[in-house]
This record gives C-alpha cells, sequence and structure tokens, in this order.
C-alpha cells in the first residue's frame, strides 16, 4: 500500500511539474493542486474497493460489519496517508511545511485511531447480532452479549488511550513534559495512583465481570432491596433498571466487593411462595387440592412444583405456605399472585367461618352481691382470643 501510495505520489509529481514551473513564485499551489488529485483519486479508489469489498463479504457477517463500519475511516486514513507522502517529496524549502507536516502526521493518527475504534465495534455489533437475546432460553446469548460490550469498550479505550498518546509523542512540548514527569516518578506516580484509583478499579472491575460474568445483560438482580434488571453495563457502572421503571446507577467496583442477589446467574427458573394465614379448622387437604387446580389452569406455572405446607402456627392461626414454580421471576410473581387470589376466593366461598378472626367469649360468675337482701348482678369477664 505505502509503495503503490509513493508511486502515486510521484505519478502526481511528474504531471503537475509544469503547474509548478508556471507557478514557481507561489510554491504552495503546486503542493494545493497536488492534494487534491490525491483527494479525488482516494475518492475513486474508495469507491471501487467498497463496492468490490461489499459484493466479495456478502456471505460472510464479521467482513460485512467490517467494511460496513470502516470504509469511511479507511478512506480517510488512505488519503492523510496520500497527503504525508505529498508533502515529504515537497522541497524543504516551502515554507510552514513543518507545521503543515505535523497537522498532517496528527490528522492520520486520529483517522487511523478512527479505523480501529469502527473496526472493534463491527465485530462486537456482529456478535451480538448472531447471538440475540430474544428467545425464552438466552442464558448462553446473554453471557456472550455481556462479554462481548463490555470488552469492546475496553478495547476501544485502550485504542484511544494509543492514538492520544501517539498524537501528544508528536509535540516536542509535551515530550519535554513527559521527560521530566518521568525525572519525578517517585512522587509523581503516587499522586497519579491515588488519583486514577477509581478510574483503574472500575477498569479491573469491567474486566473481571466480562471473564467471570456475576451479572449479565437482562439479569434479575436484587441491589440494595432493590429489585430489577441488568439494563446496560459500561466501563465504569452499570444500569438497573428497577420494576417501576427507575433506574439505579452502580458502580463496576461495588459489584466485586459487594454482596446482591442474582435470580438469573444458572437458570431464570425461580420457585415463588405464597403465604396464607386461616383458622386451625380449616381443611388442609380442601386447599392443596384447590392449589393445585390453580396451578395447572395458570399459563405461568411450569410444571415442576405446587406444594402446600403448614410451616407455622400461632395461638390464634396456621400458616399455609403454597410453593409453586415458573419459567422466570416476572412469571413467578404473576403465578403467586394468581394463586393468592384464588385461595381466598376459595376459602371466602368454602369455608368462610374458618378465617382467622378475633373471639369475644361471655362468662358469667356466681359470687353474690355482699347485701344478704338483693341478689347481685352478674360479673362479666371477657376474654380476648380467637384461632
Amino acid at each position: 500500500m505505502k509503495e503503490f501510495a509513493s508511486g502515486w505520489a510521484e505519478t502526481l509529481l511528474y504531471a503537475t511539474m509544469p503547474w509548478m514551473v508556471l507557478l514557481n513564485g507561489l510554491p504552495w499551489v503546486g503542493i494545493i493542486v497536488q492534494i487534491a488529485l490525491g483527494f479525488v483519486a482516494s475518492v475513486i479508489i474508495h469507491r471501487i474497493a467498497t463496492s468490490i469489498l461489499e459484493r466479495i463479504a456478502q456471505p460472510f457477517p464479521y467482513s460485512r460489519r467490517l467494511v460496513q463500519y470502516g470504509h469511511r475511516a479507511g478512506w480517510a486514513a488512505l488519503f492523510f496517508l496520500f497527503v504525508q507522502i505529498i508533502l515529504r517529496n515537497a522541497p524543504d524549502r516551502l515554507p510552514g511545511l513543518p507545521a503543515v507536516l505535523h497537522i498532517g502526521a496528527l490528522c492520520l493518527i486520529a483517522s487511523l485511531t478512527w479505523l480501529g475504534i469502527r473496526c472493534v465495534r463491527a465485530i462486537s455489533h456482529s456478535i451480538i447480532e448472531l447471538n440475540p437475546a430474544d428467545s425464552p432460553d438466552n442464558l448462553h446469548a446473554r453471557r456472550i452479549q455481556t462479554q462481548t460490550k463490555v470488552l469492546a469498550r475496553s478495547v476501544m479505550g485502550i485504542i484511544l488511550l494509543i492514538g492520544i498518546g501517539a498524537a501528544c509523542s508528536t509535540l516536542p512540548v509535551l515530550r519535554q513534559i513527559g521527560t521530566s514527569l518521568l525525572a519525578s516518578a517517585g512522587v509523581a506516580g503516587l499522586v497519579v495512583g491515588f488519583a486514577a484509583k477509581p478510574v483503574l478499579g472500575n477498569l479491573l472491575a469491567g474486566l473481571q465481570i466480562a471473564l467471570s460474568q456475576p451479572i449479565r445483560l437482562e439479569d434479575v438482580v436484587i441491589v440494595n432491596n432493590e429489585w430489577g434488571h441488568i439494563e446496560e453495563i459500561t466501563g465504569s457502572y452499570v444500569v438497573v433498571r428497577i420494576w417501576d421503571q427507575r433506574r439505579m446507577i452502580v458502580p463496576l467496583q461495588w459489584f466485586i466487593e459487594n454482596p446482591f442477589q442474582n435470580w438469573t446467574r444458572t437458570s431464570a427458573e425461580i420457585l415463588g411462595v405464597v403465604l396464607v394465614w386461616a383458622d386451625y379448622r380449616l381443611p388442609v387437604v380442601a386447599v392443596r387440592e384447590e392449589a393445585e387446580r390453580l396451578c395447572r389452569t395458570a399459563p405461568q406455572w411450569d410444571g415442576r412444583l405446587c406444594q402446600t405446607q403448614v410451616v407455622d402456627t400461632t395461638d390464634r392461626a396456621m400458616q399455609l405456605r403454597i410453593l409453586v414454580s415458573a419459567g422466570d421471576a416476572g412469571r413467578s410473581w404473576e403465578l403467586r399472585c394468581l394463586v393468592r387470589e384464588g385461595l381466598i376466593d376459595f376459602i371466602q366461598r368454602e369455608f368462610p367461618e374458618y378465617l382467622p378472626r378475633v373471639r369475644t367469649e361471655v362468662v358469667e360468675d356466681e359470687c353474690r352481691h355482699t347485701d344478704p337482701v338483693a341478689p347481685a348482678p352478674p360479673v362479666r369477664h371477657v376474654s380476648l382470643g380467637g384461632r
């Protein structure tokens, strides 16, 4: 590519030689003409090469995305490469040539950085497109998407830092500052280390999350007693979409240093609990049969478990626990509400006298009044109780 560009620059130089002779008093005009011709040539090459590459890469998703995302950045890199070759072949006596060369080098570095970022984004989008997460059993797809997005953002950040570092290294002033900083690296390193601790901590936490995956996109989690889904994982924080449409922003490092609940770590299947208080005389067998009937008619039930047990008692009532299973947390919540409403309606309809209640019992006292003539009125002892 470099030899081709160099040959093209020599061809442009020979083609514009008569113009340069005529415009000997204006030396920059010939260079501008060559740059303009290089612009036209790069546009023509870009269009022809893009058309050919699109046809070749059509059956291949990765190649197709690379061409689709990177063709503009590739054209910019090609054009600024032509500019660099033209300027380096220009006479040294041109006024302002070093400044123009430096600007051209910065533009070339920027275009190459842009090309690298677009290529990484193309690869990540291709992987996400080949692993859609809209299927019912999307555990593997969510794992791949989480790794791809976090690693792609990290790689793009590294490419951007390399590009900025390469651009700064072309400036003599910054090189001198860098040398002086290296001379005092003992103190400066500690200061920079303490200042960059949150950034570096989140960066390392992002890499750890991408590799070990304690959380993935669309995982159901409980963070600080808030139930929600992992909506987005960026390079520094995680967005948790709470059930009432709020958004909780949590730093990446928090998920490494603090415990939290992940309901879909290995599977989306989950058990739901329904608690019902009732009188001791309520027949548990009838409630168990009604709970099984409600589960069989509910589309949210996955058929794994429907269990009714007495798990607690007090001096007033007993507590029934109905365990039901569902395919995910959303269906489990709907199934729990449906079973709870159905059992309350069943008890009210079939056994209304066995609901928990508070009773008052009146007992007459046989004691008489101290007056031997008049009978004493009965004394009422009130006792509160219930089951």
